[in-house]
């Protein structure tokens, strides 16, 4: 087991592990989390994906470990945002030298929502985007060409445009079980002794 390594499966060079094709130091992305292109060069991930993530907002994407992405996914930041409570959505402050305005004012243009922060063992479904500012909790499922707006809790489905809740992946008490024991933080040779019950769905099988 390595997450070092960019290329995980033998010959397989649209699937990586997403954490070492990181440069940006504002893109933080946890061990084994892996993103599936057969499009585009997936290593181009932070190019391709996330979009709108100007320096000047220091605003970060976060994604936790053991997650899946799947081709497309989007992650949509505050500067493809633009202002709601201006009299106009045109965006003048880009534009500072041909309306006379302070180039320290740019990042008037645009509403900014935050971080986008994505849980531990989350999948992201073909071609979903995420909106700035939206927390999705961990076990989460985004279904196909969803487009998040906002919050999801952790170990819930969502799926539409704009992305609505469709239903918990396990009871109440399964997901507490669940959040307690944090699998995701555990070493990999635990992980992997305990594979055949995370396969599996055997919680009360799980050591602690």
């Amino acid at each position: 087991m390595n997450s070092k390594k960019i290329y995980p499966r033998t010959g397989d060079k649209e699937t990586i592990y997403l954490k070492p094709a990181i440069t940006n130091s504002n893109i933080i992305v946890g061990d084994y989390t892996m993103y599936n292109d057969f499009i585009n060069d997936p290593t181009k991930f932070e190019n391709n994906n996330v979009l709108y993530h100007y320096s000047l907002n220091n605003d970060k994407l976060i994604i936790g470990k053991y997650c899946s992405i799947a081709c497309g996914a989007k992650f949509m930041f505050t500067s493809g945002n633009h202002r709601l409570n201006s009299l106009s959505t045109y965006p003048f402050p880009l534009f500072y030298e041909e309306w006379g305005l302070d180039s320290a004012q740019i990042t008037d243009a645009w509403d900014n929502n935050g971080d986008i922060v994505i849980g531990n063992d989350v999948w992201i479904g073909y071609e979903s985007v995420i909106m700035q500012g939206v927390h999705i909790g961990d076990g989460a499922i985004v279904g196909t060409r969803a487009v998040v707006t906002k919050d999801v809790p952790p170990y819930t489905i969502v799926g539409g445009i704009p992305a609505k809740e469709i239903r918990k992946r396990f009871s109440q008490d399964v997901i507490a079980k669940l959040i307690e024991l944090q699998w995701w933080n555990w070493d990999e040779q635990k992980v992997q002794k305990n594979l055949p019950n995370i396969m599996r769905g055997n919680i009360g099988s799980l050591e602690n």
